[in-house]
């Protein structure tokens, strides 16, 4: 289980910039609106950049970034063998209602090598929904 929690709005048309965490970090990514394949690729990047090591992702067509995810990954390691602490796990829940997907990040995503005690939900939504997820963190 992560020790401390972020939350990070993005629009679709919005680049998560150069502040990422630069530490292990679970993030969940809550996809509300449509994006385009290159800010999808972006983020992924960016995730991993960051120190994104478990990424699980809900929304509509969530499963794609499972593979952008892995493809960033092994992008930065420069498609060379992938060391387990650099390893980045991918879930992706489109047939579960947000909740249950937030449960499953804070309770269940573990990485097999690294401790993750910061988690980072990402929501992609032209509305802050910062009250109502940081409330529902809490609670799973």
């Amino acid at each position: 289980m992560t020790a401390a929690t972020e939350y990070r709005q993005l629009t679709p048309d919005q680049m998560p910039g150069d502040d990422g965490p630069q530490r292990p970090f679970l993030a969940l990514v809550v996809i509300r609106e449509p994006v385009t394949p290159e800010w999808q690729w972006a983020v992924s990047k960016w995730l991993v950049a960051a120190g994104c090591l478990f990424m699980c992702a809900w929304g509509p067509d969530c499963s794609s970034w499972d593979d952008s995810v892995d493809y960033a990954n092994m992008e930065a390691l420069s498609y060379g063998d992938i060391p387990e602490d650099r390893f980045v796990m991918t879930t992706w829940h489109d047939d579960e209602p947000l909740d249950e997907a937030l449960w499953f990040a804070k309770h269940t995503a573990q990485h097999p090598t690294v401790a993750l005690e910061l988690a980072v939900i990402i929501d992609v939504s032209a509305i802050d929904h910062r009250d109502e997820m940081l409330a529902l963190w809490t609670a799973a």
